[in-house]
């Protein structure tokens, strides 16, 4: 087995990368947007101790505190900011991406990418899934931006070889620590793998690409068929304590064209969940013109990404299955990492 080459992902970085120091702060919130982890390194980097923080609404930090810029986070296409954010003597590390640090696309027109990110934030929260870390839009030292709290990941244990803590192939159970995507020699991905398809990895030689058969990694797949992501990359994803799975970069997504690319093909053409139809009916409704949510996301994307956000909820409670490859676009990013 050969594991690809990731490159510096801009949540995967320790923070004496930006800041000098060797310690790694890490916070961790959970499903509710509290913050549940925090250790002595964020202490000793931030100056709160955990009990000041622990309980505490991530986005009511990150939407009223005062951010405080560490460093620049290399290697980013678009300006990305290390920070702090401070509000009533309580403190978290968090990403601000400024929308002056944006780079126009074409076939993004309208809008920016910090308002994208905020709502895939409010889909991910409204499927109950949490898969996004807590994100808001609000003004900051370079104008308004998307501000996000940072996720520490935590070190992969398996990939597919490895016997205990591997993936568990009815996509019913979470991998933990374990590896999500990997590049495997053969044609077949293994006991509790799914295939995307194969990949050069230098010197004439092709790998089989696959990720895990992860029930985490199955419900973002649905939400990136949802929100039609067109750049869910695997430094995208973000394993954090407690077997908690995360997803960051959203900033191309919602057009009202299909422009799905991902790595998480695996489950193409496969029936939903029966769990995950629930969810697709109950946000069916949520979307209803009118409602919470609805007028919400009219702060964020237009009218017409707002149609074609429910018409394509619409279209896998219909077709009751993941979506397949269209054809008319490139299924997979590039670079894939």
């Amino acid at each position: 087995m050969t594991r690809p080459d990731t490159p510096r992902d801009e949540r995967s970085v320790r923070s004496g990368d930006l800041l000098g120091e060797g310690a790694t702060a890490k916070a961790t919130v959970d499903e509710h947007g509290i913050v549940t982890q925090w250790n002595e390194a964020a202490r000793g980097l931030l100056g709160y101790r955990s009990a000041e923080i622990v309980g505490r609404p991530a986005a009511e930090l990150l939407a009223l505190g005062e951010l405080t810029v560490r460093g620049r986070v290399r290697e980013a296409s678009n300006a990305v900011l290390y920070c702090t954010v401070e509000y009533e003597g309580q403190s978290a590390p968090c990403v601000y991406k400024p929308v002056a640090g944006e780079r126009p696309l074409w076939d993004f027109p309208d809008g920016t990418l910090a308002q994208r990110e905020v709502a895939a934030y409010e889909i991910s929260e409204a499927t109950g899934w949490g898969l996004v870390p807590p994100t808001v839009l609000r003004d900051g030292p370079y104008g308004q931006g998307m501000c996000q709290l940072w996720v520490e990941v935590e070190t992969a244990t398996d990939g597919p070889d490895g016997a205990d803590g591997g993936p568990h192939g009815d996509g019913s159970e979470e991998t933990g620590g374990a590896e999500l995507l990997a590049l495997v020699d053969g044609d077949e991905p293994g006991p509790g793998w799914k295939a995307v398809g194969y990949a050069e990895v230098g010197e004439g030689r092709t790998a089989l690409l696959v990720h895990a058969d992860d029930v985490r990694l199955r419900r973002l797949a649905v939400l990136d068929a949802v929100i039609n992501n067109g750049d869910r990359k695997g430094g995208h994803l973000l394993p954090a304590a407690g077997g908690r799975l995360y997803a960051i970069d959203h900033g191309v997504t919602f057009n009202a064209d299909d422009k799905l690319r991902t790595l998480l093909w695996g489950w193409a053409g496969e029936p939903l969940p029966d769990d995950v139809l629930e969810v697709l009916r109950r946000l069916a409704g949520e979307l209803a013109d009118g409602g919470p949510l609805s007028a919400r996301l009219a702060e964020l994307i237009t009218e017409a990404e707002i149609e074609a956000l429910r018409a394509r909820v619409a279209a896998l409670l219909r077709t009751g299955k993941h979506p397949e490859p269209s054809g008319q676009w490139p299924a997979i990013p590039w670079p894939p990492v």
